[in-house]
């Protein structure tokens, strides 16, 4: 045995366990204490030689020829490793050399061009040694990745904007590897092995961040016969210090569209399997490899932050989310996240970029019922305490408006109550006959949203370009009524109502800066920095002409003549703001013209309107105050307020229950043929006519609970329907022509028909 194979023996493959990663904080996952990284042999064991092969990627025997060239180490007592540790030192000089401090990088030669080339010649003589040899070679240590895929072997690459790594080849090497025969795939695995185990002492160079970038991609983590090596490769990354993550997410972020969404996909899919395997005995026991789950959610992480600081992201947030995540019990994740915070105990909560919006939703009702219930507990407390009488309708937050006066007798309510809005809603109109159980609660926010909004009444500025709402400028003594508006958003939050309120994106990144109120009053709120982007989606044409403004090759100053000085008209008057202090008195150059625009962006959506705004944020905050919030992304806020505007009445007939009909009854498929054929205002108007709102809740037409009744009533009656059960309730109709006549009728005339 020559030399250096003894010393990788000795130290090495003698210790037969990979190297435990430093700091590694415990599973939310395991109850239990920290685990180790299992020993060699156990890590091999676990994948199970005789099991035959699912036909799914690898066999499951894929790493027993590795078994056969380990190596039958003399059994030694406890302390003879640590003697060995310290003898190391003591090793001649020769010894040693094998582990130069500063390593350089072996030189190859081989070209994206040669490599391909090769696979043909391998594809159509048969003959795959050159390949072979590549791939065995290349994967067996870190400094071989760096020799085959660095652009330039010994050049340092220190950069965010460049990893050094020749991406092309890289794709290249893994697209042809799925293709090789499976003692070629086998190798490449043996080889990450060997990467894997080698100790690497001291901080990590950026070659290894290089290999860790290039391992990561490899597409045969797919198949659950090599988790065991993917987990140990991600318990890694994810241990790395912060600075080297800082590296990893930007090479990330320069990844292809396909090559980035196959990276997330993959970590998604093995934190899916490790929570619900479809065949449990193919992975380890969960107690022994808790680490597992953490280890994947901490490196996904990296790509949502590489995701998020690109413009535009590189997928959609919603590609992040794993569904399995919706079976868990999620309100005891949350519960540990409540308690422990982002501590070294792991909790889903930690990376709510994981969880669905239908997730997240189902925690902030459960956190609401718990406050719901706390209150209802209290009032009863207060009430027996002092000995008097009790009411169930202390129970409710019990508003009774007029329709005459709704807004104002809304306020006053809401005014008034202000301490019961933690408590279930329920809603009367004064005069009118009537229990709600839910629909009339949906009729008021419905009849209350659209009067407030309309642009009559001066609260809010309707944007032709964007169809969205916004802030009037208007300055006035008292903006109660702009906190009505945030308690009724609050309101629908809570109660799990959806709301026909168009704000651009922007309105709910300042309605979460910050997600929870400050202490301190004095604090600024809703003052988020919004850019180009923001304005985009709000006032699309003023954005195009500062962008066009900011691209602008003349002389700025003489064709523009602009100030830091804006003006804008507040009920019919003009008015003139300085941007910064003397603004009116500092030219717009072509040196401080990206400053002009920052500063117009934020007093057009912060400042101008930040009264509106704050009271608008506090009456949101004040019924919706949770740490659940700071789980939401602004966008999911948006769909827990407003639901979903893309109606899929396919989608809806697949999922109706029917009571007295059946999905094959004349009546029944006459109904569906009408409304499938209805245009989409029609088919809204039945919507709201069945629910009490047009809009489609977080969790997609199932949620709904469509219901479509047999009525025993002479077919002239219309169609009724009852909101506060999602339910439509049919006449037998004479023929299809009557049943469109009435629904019709019914679906375009039905509001406010109660008894006065």
């Amino acid at each position: 045995m020559n030399e250096r194979n003894f010393f990788v023996s000795a130290e090495e493959k003698e210790r037969e366990r990979l190297p435990p990663i430093p700091n590694q904080p415990p599973s939310g996952l395991d109850r239990g204490g920290k685990q180790h990284f299992p020993s060699f042999s156990s890590f091999i064991s676990t994948i199970n030689p005789k099991r035959p092969s699912d036909g799914q990627g690898f066999s499951t025997q894929c790493l027993l020829p590795a078994v056969r060239h380990v190596r039958e180490l003399p059994p030694i007592c406890a302390d003879a490793r640590q003697k060995q540790r310290i003898s190391i030192h003591t090793l001649p000089p020769e010894m040693k050399a094998p582990f130069p401090s500063d390593p350089v990088i072996p030189l190859r030669t081989k070209t994206t061009k040669e490599f391909q080339e090769d696979i043909e010649r391998a594809t159509a003589s048969g003959d795959w040694k050159s390949v072979h040899d590549f791939y065995v070679t290349t994967f067996d240590s870190f400094l071989e990745l760096n020799a085959a895929f660095k652009k330039e072997a010994n050049a340092p690459f220190n950069t965010t904007e460049d990893s050094g790594i020749n991406i092309k080849f890289v794709n290249a090497a893994y697209d042809a590897l799925l293709y090789t025969p499976p003692d070629i795939q086998k190798s490449v695995l043996r080889g990450i092995i060997n990467s894997l185990l080698r100790e690497w002492k001291g901080p990590r160079t950026k070659d290894d961040l290089r290999a860790y970038f290039v391992l990561v991609q490899n597409p045969q983590y797919t198949s659950t016969a090599t988790y065991v090596i993917y987990a140990h490769l991600l318990r890694q990354i994810a241990a790395l210090a912060e600075a080297d993550h800082h590296f990893l997410v930007h090479w990330f972020k320069k990844l292809s569209q396909r090559r980035f969404k196959q990276l997330v996909e993959r970590l998604l899919q093995f934190i899916s399997t490790r929570l619900f395997p479809a065949r449990p005995e193919e992975l380890p026991p969960m107690a022994k490899c808790s680490w597992w789950i953490p280890s994947a959610t901490r490196v996904l992480a990296l790509l949502n932050a590489a995701n998020s600081i690109s413009t535009p992201p590189i997928i959609s947030f919603t590609d992040f989310y794993n569904l399995t995540l919706d079976h868990i019990d999620i309100m005891e994740d949350y519960q540990t996240w409540q308690t422990h915070g982002n501590s070294n105990r792991f909790s889903f909560c930690q990376f709510p970029f994981i969880l669905s919006t239908a997730v997240k939703k189902a925690v902030i009702q459960r956190d609401s019922e718990q406050q719901m219930i706390s209150m209802a507990r209290q009032s009863l407390v207060d009430k027996v305490s002092r000995r008097q009488r009790v009411d169930m309708s202390l129970l409710f937050l019990n508003i009774r408006v007029r329709r005459q006066q709704l807004v104002s007798d809304s306020l006053d309510e809401l005014t008034r109550k202000r301490m019961d809005l933690k408590k279930k809603l329920k809603v009367t109109f004064m005069g009118e006959a009537g229990l709600d159980m839910g629909g009339l609660t949906k009729e008021w926010f419905l009849l209350l949203i659209r009067q407030i909004f309309h642009t009559d009444y001066g609260m809010f500025t309707y944007l032709k370009d964007s169809h969205c709402h916004w802030f009037s400028s208007w300055k006035c003594d008292n903006y109660s009524e702009f906190r009505l508006v945030g308690t009724l958003m609050g309101l629908a939050v809570y109660n799990s109502i959806t709301l026909d309120i168009r704000f651009p994106p922007c309105c709910y990144k300042k309605l979460l800066s910050p997600p929870i109120v400050p202490c301190d009053q004095n604090t600024p709120v809703g003052m988020a920095t919004l850019t180009l982007d923001d304005l985009q989606q709000a006032m699309p044409d003023l954005a195009r002409g500062l962008g066009e403004f900011l691209s602008y090759e003349g002389n700025v100053e003489e064709d523009f003549c602009l100030t830091f000085q804006v003006s804008q008209e507040e009920l019919g008057v003009i008015k003139s703001y300085n941007l910064k202090p003397g603004g009116d008195k500092i030219a717009v150059t072509k040196q401080n013209r990206k400053e002009y625009v920052q500063l117009y962006i934020d007093f057009l959506l912060n400042k101008s309107i930040y009264k509106q705004f704050a009271a608008f944020y506090y009456g949101f905050h004040s019924v919706c105050a949770s740490n659940a919030l700071m789980l939401l992304r602004p966008e999911e806020v948006e769909i827990l307020v407003c639901g979903s505007p893309e109606l899929d009445m396919n989608a809806l007939q697949k999922v109706a229950q029917y009571e007295g009909y059946s999905k094959t009854d004349t009546t029944v498929r006459w109904f569906w043929d009408v409304v499938l054929s209805f245009p989409i205002e029609l088919q809204k108007k039945l919507l709201h006519f069945t629910t009490g709102s047009d809009r489609v809740p977080v969790g997609g037409m199932s949620d709904l609970n469509f219901k479509i009744s047999k009525i025993d009533v002479p077919s002239e009656w219309l169609p009724v329907s009852h909101t506060c059960f999602n339910q439509i309730c049919l006449p037998s109709y004479k023929s299809k022509k009557e049943l469109k006549q009435k629904l019709t009728i019914a679906i375009s005339n039905a509001e406010g028909f109660g008894l006065e």
